[in-house]
C-alpha cells in the first residue's frame, strides 16, 4: 500500500477505537450527553480556528467565540434551535468587531463552523423516534467515506484530486469513498427497512460535501501555513481534521431534515421520503 506509514496507521486505529465508541454511545444517550460530547467537540474546533487565524492574538477572539456558543448549546438543550441559530450568527457578527488584521471574516466564519458541531447533531438527534437512526446514518456514511478514501487513495494512487489544495488526495480516493458510502448506505436501508435507493443518494450527497469539508479543512490549513489544526489526536492531527467533512455534511444533513420536516421532526424530514 503506497506511502502508508504503519505507525500512523496503528495511531489513527488507535484513536478511532477510543472515539468511536464515545460518540455512539452519546449519541444512543442523546439529550445533554449528547449534546455536551459536541459542544466539547465544537469547543476544540473554535480553538483550533481562531489558533489557525489569529495565532497568539487568538485569546479576544477565544473569550467571544467561546460565549457565542455556549449559550447556543444550552438552548439547544430547550429544543430551541431557532433561537441558537440567531445567536450563532450574532457571535459571528461579534466576532467580527473583535478580530484585527484584516481577518475579521475568517473570525466571523469560524463561530457557524464550530457552531455546527452544536446545532446540527443536536437538530438531528433531537427527533424523538428517528433521531438515533438519522445519527447513526450520518456516521456510517461520513466514516465509511473517510476510511474508504483513505485506503482506496493510497492503495490505487492516480491522478490527484486538487493538487494545489492537497496533494495526497486522488480521484480514486475520492470516488471510492463515494462508492464505499453508497454500498454502505444501501447496506443500511436493508438493515432498517428504509428505501435504499434513497438512502443511497443522501448518501452521495453527503458523501460529496464531507469530502468537500476535507477540501476546504485542506485550504484553510494551506492559508494560514499550519500542516495539522493541532496535534491534540494522535495519528489525524486536531479536530478539524479528524471532524473536517462531518462538519460539512452534518449542517446539509440537518438543513434537509429541517426542510421537509420542520424543527420537529428533522430526521423523519432526512430518512424518509
Amino acid at each position: 500500500m503506497i506511502g502508508l506509514d504503519p505507525r500512523e496507521l496503528a495511531l489513527r486505529i488507535f484513536s478511532a477505537l477510543l472515539l468511536i465508541p464515545l460518540a455512539l454511545a452519546t449519541a444512543y444517550a442523546g439529550g445533554w450527553p449528547f449534546a455536551l460530547f459536541w459542544g466539547a467537540a465544537a469547543m476544540g474546533v473554535l480553538w483550533e480556528w481562531m489558533s489557525l487565524m489569529a495565532g497568539s492574538r487568538r485569546r479576544p477572539l477565544l473569550l467571544t467565540g467561546a460565549a457565542a456558543l455556549v449559550l447556543p448549546l444550552m438552548l439547544v438543550l430547550l429544543r430551541l434551535d431557532l433561537a441558537a441559530c440567531i445567536v450563532l450568527a450574532l457571535g459571528a457578527l461579534a466576532a467580527m468587531a473583535v478580530a484585527a488584521g484584516g481577518r475579521q471574516l475568517w473570525a466571523a466564519a469560524g463561530i457557524p463552523y464550530a457552531g455546527c458541531l452544536i446545532l446540527a447533531p443536536a437538530v438531528l438527534r433531537s427527533d424523538s423516534k428517528l433521531g438515533f437512526l438519522a445519527i447513526l446514518f450520518l456516521f456510517t456514511t461520513v466514516w465509511t467515506t473517510d476510511i474508504a478514501a483513505y485506503f482506496i487513495g493510497r492503495a490505487v494512487g492516480g491522478p490527484k484530486l486538487v493538487p494545489e489544495v492537497s496533494p495526497n488526495k486522488t480521484w480514486s480516493g475520492a470516488l471510492g469513498g463515494l462508492g464505499a458510502a453508497m454500498l454502505a448506505a444501501i447496506a443500511f436501508a436493508k438493515i432498517t427497512e428504509t428505501q435504499w435507493f434513497v438512502m443511497a443518494m443522501l448518501a452521495v450527497v453527503l458523501s460529496v460535501f464531507a469530502q468537500a469539508g476535507d477540501i476546504f479543512e485542506s485550504f484553510l490549513k494551506r492559508r494560514f501555513g499550519a500542516k495539522d489544526s493541532s496535534r491534540l489526536i494522535p495519528g489525524h492531527g486536531g479536530l478539524m481534521d479528524r471532524l473536517d467533512g462531518f462538519i460539512a455534511a452534518s449542517a446539509v444533513a440537518a438543513l434537509l431534515g429541517v426542510v421537509r420536516g420542520g424543527f420537529a421532526a428533522p430526521a423523519r424530514g432526512l430518512l424518509l421520503w
